[in-house]
């Protein structure tokens, strides 16, 4: 049974899947999306209503309703992180999401605006910040400590003992080796391996694949 009603900021497919997930799996009533006035082309979104942000407290007050900020990592989290103290400044409770499909092992509850989906192991003592976003299938090693405004793609590992500073961006297949330091602003893509800390605004890459100089059918697979 749904007990609390949710207005959802954003327009895009991250909002099309926070719904997803907010009506499936969880005490929340999604009533309608919502974007700031320039962005607004139409009046509804996924059949239901699109208000303005500008505007949103005439239609659907602070007072009985929370919000969820539904944005991606451009920009480093930062357009993310700026809905979300919008949000917070109109006087809104931000909801979080954390799939009953998690292994959700850590005594310490989460900050606020919180996306964390399906097959994510958390382990004991992990402390996880406001508007941070966990993508299927993440290893969070005890004792991590992830602060505010980050986004963890698919498949990550993050060993023990590990803190992840602000606005970080980290890539699907990643590993971060234990007792290291993920400066804010760190771009991690795709497939790399950590072994020490990162530098502010630092971009790590991994080795790239080559192309071998035979083709799939002059290979013999045993």
């Amino acid at each position: 049974m749904k007990t609390k009603k949710l207005v959802i900021a954003g327009n895009t497919s991250n909002a099309r899947l926070a719904r997803y997930f907010f009506d499936i799996d969880s005490d929340y009533e999604v009533v309608a999306f919502s974007v700031n006035k320039e962005y607004i082309k139409e009046d509804t979104f996924e059949g239901l209503p699109l208000v303005s942000l500008e505007e949103i407290e005439k239609s659907y007050p602070a007072s009985g309703y929370e919000m969820f900020v539904a944005v991606g990592y451009t920009n480093m989290n930062k357009i993310r992180e700026k809905l979300y103290h919008y949000c917070k400044e109109k006087g809104y409770t931000l909801a979080n999401y954390i799939s009953s499909r998690c292994s959700f092992l850590t005594q310490f509850p989460t900050g606020d605006n919180c996306f964390i989906l399906e097959d994510n192991t958390i382990q004991p003592y992990v402390k996880i910040g406001n508007n941070v976003v966990l993508w299927s299938g993440n290893h969070i090693g005890h004792d991590v400590k992830i602060e505010d405004h980050n986004f963890i793609s698919s498949h990550v590992v993050i060993s023990g003992f590990v803190t992840v500073k602000r606005n970080c961006f980290i890539g699907v297949n990643a590993t971060l080796r234990d007792a290291i330091t993920i400066a804010p602003e760190t771009l991690i893509a795709a497939g790399a391996i950590i072994m020490k800390d990162t530098e502010e605004k630092g971009v790590y890459l991994p080795a790239r694949s080559t192309k071998f100089d035979k083709k799939s059918d002059e290979i013999q697979i045993s």
